[in-house]
């Protein structure tokens, strides 16, 4: 696969690009230091996955990859930061990135490019103990509801449960078809009835709001 990273110490560029190449995970297409740079060089050589920071000069790392996925909806983009920032967070999972990643664990960055390129959403334990829950714990649930789970996802079917803490592990629609011996358009259809019930936007907020309160 190919890669390309955005960080505005190319110290940092080089070292990962450096652990991606040594281990055989990926080639570096190209690097960058700013945003707009990384949106110029995307348009022109669109990676696999792009790595990107948030704090650099000029246009930082959430704007051009908001810019980047105007145009390329389908743009994996992995944040790579020192930030576990609630609202730097909430922003990139809004803007359907793949998923943030705390910069200082760089042992991480190999599983998380891999699990990223298989369609997966990577969000480390550090960046989901940063998102708030929604609603306060109870103190009991109806059966098969975990205590403090939020209200929204009582409303689903036995088997949207399992659909939804397939998604919530990582897992794309045909791991899930296979799990569960259904043709991956029904599981498509069926994370659309689960969004559309719970009134969640995208699948990766569906895995963040199940983590919160299970």
């Amino acid at each position: 696969m190919s890669v390309a990273i955005v960080d505005d110490d190319p110290i940092v560029c080089s070292s990962i690009g450096t652990i991606l190449t040594a281990t055989g995970t990926a080639q570096v297409l190209w690097s960058a230091h700013d945003g707009e740079t990384a949106v110029a060089n995307y348009r022109r050589h669109a990676p696999d996955v792009l790595l990107i920071d948030v704090q650099m000069p000029g246009t930082d790392g959430l704007e051009a990859a908001a810019r980047i996925l105007r145009g390329d909806p389908d743009a994996r983009i992995l944040i790579l930061t020192t930030f576990a920032d609630p609202d730097y967070i909430r922003r990139a999972i809004d803007l359907h990135t793949k998923g943030y990643l705390i910069k200082q664990d760089v042992a991480s960055v190999v599983p998380a490019v891999q699990a990223v390129m298989a369609g997966q959403v990577v969000l480390g334990a550090e960046v989901l103990g940063q998102l708030p829950l929604h609603v306060a714990p109870r103190e009991g649930g109806a059966p098969g509801e975990s205590v403090g789970e939020d209200p929204r996802f009582a409303v689903l079917t036995d088997r949207e449960r399992g659909i939804a803490a397939l998604v919530a592990e990582g897992l794309d629609n045909r791991e899930i078809a296979g799990r569960l011996y259904l043709s991956e358009g029904t599981v498509r259809n069926r994370i659309s009835d689960i969004l559309a019930k719970t009134n969640i936007s995208n699948r990766t907020k569906l895995a963040v709001e199940w983590l919160a309160c299970h």
